[in-house]
């Protein structure tokens, strides 16, 4: 069946091997691989069993819900949802929090679940997404005193989010200046936290020059699938970034003019394209669209082939220079938003080799 995503297992536990590595070196033992992009696929959360991090993470709790059996702790990412708190403690060992009736409602649920639950304090410092802002030190001390008190909740540790929202880069003072906040808050309750994540794959950057003195975690998934990290997207020495890719087969083949012919107003999804005349080019389509990813996510693995375009169910290739026929496969490394779409797709074929 195509399209097909095709996983390349020992690529993938190559790259979070590595990374467990890097992040030793900067005394960062206590890494979580995040399987949210990959919808938790059973042998791919399978395939990281063995490695050193002692946390899986994802921000669905279907997902975590579904994984295979696993010795590792399992965290929820998302801030827990209302509504959801009983599931939250039933599949999650820890989950990621910022708001006082949240902190009741799980507490709740564990208590009801005869069962202790562990809770991460979230700050935002500066990205503007999850997290009682920094400036809010009153807040912040509420949260983690409600933490603290609550019976049935163990308060486990601190954790920061930026780049994927406000697009702000981690650098060595916003590691100093969360620690300080970590800080005043341990001095507050009287004892260490056991987690102090300072991020995700933005940090991977820093791994070498910056000082991680009193943090031990990070949360990785980019830098796991596609070996890249995520504040300059650079791809990261020594790691595979073709673990994943992508498979489409080819159903039409002509030769045809580059600039559409006719009145032009939008596509199909409002978009107004600029297009470039080329003359007459040959173009193939393959079997696949943005129902199904994002195309602007596909680099051809073979030299001479262009995406061009794509429509919900079509995807137009430029290969003048690397003639095609129809019912060729052709192949696509895919970056972060490819790939997330395409796992999620119920049309894509997910294979693990």
């Amino acid at each position: 069946m195509h399209p097909t995503l095709r996983v390349d297992l020992k690529k993938l536990r190559h790259n979070g091997e590595k990374l467990c590595e890097m992040a030793a070196k900067a005394g960062l033992d206590r890494l979580a691989f995040v399987t949210k992009s990959f919808c938790a696929l059973p042998e791919m959360v399978a395939a990281l069993e063995d490695l050193p991090n002692p946390y899986l993470a994802d921000s669905r709790v279907e997902n975590l819900a579904n994984y295979p059996k696993t010795a590792k702790e399992k965290i929820l990412l998302r801030l827990p949802m209302l509504s959801q708190c009983e599931q939250v403690v039933r599949h999650a060992d820890i989950s990621f929090c910022s708001e006082p009736a949240i902190l009741t409602a799980l507490d709740k649920a564990a208590e009801e679940q005869g069962r202790e639950h562990k809770v991460v304090l979230m700050v935002d410092m500066g990205d503007l997404r999850e997290g009682v802002f920094f400036r809010d030190e009153e807040g912040i001390l509420a949260l983690a005193n409600q933490a603290l008190e609550a019976e049935n909740l163990l308060f486990y540790g601190m954790a920061f989010n930026v780049t994927c929202y406000g697009s702000v880069i981690p650098t060595q003072q916003t590691l100093e200046d969360f620690r300080a906040i970590v800080n005043r808050v341990e001095a507050a309750i009287g004892r260490k936290l056991d987690f102090v994540s300072c991020g995700n794959s933005s940090s991977v950057y820093l791994l070498d020059k910056a000082d991680f003195t009193g943090y031990n975690n990070l949360r990785l998934g980019e830098s796991l699938l596609l070996g890249r990290e995520t504040a300059y997207c650079h791809d990261l020495p020594d790691l595979y970034q073709d673990a994943v890719t992508l498979e489409a087969e080819v159903v039409e083949v002509k030769e045809k003019p580059s600039y559409p012919i006719g009145k032009i107003g939008v596509n199909a999804f409002g978009q107004t394209v600029e297009y470039i005349d080329r003359g007459d080019r040959l173009r193939a389509i393959a079997a696949v669209g943005q129902q199904d990813a994002d195309y602007a996510g596909f680099t051809p693995v073979e030299d001479g082939i262009e995406v061009v375009g794509a429509s919900s169910d079509h995807l137009l290739l430029d290969v003048t220079d690397r003639p095609v026929k129809v019912g060729d496969i052709v192949r696509f490394r895919v970056d972060y938003s490819a790939a997330l779409r395409a796992f999620t797709s119920p049309y894509v074929e997910k294979v693990c080799e």
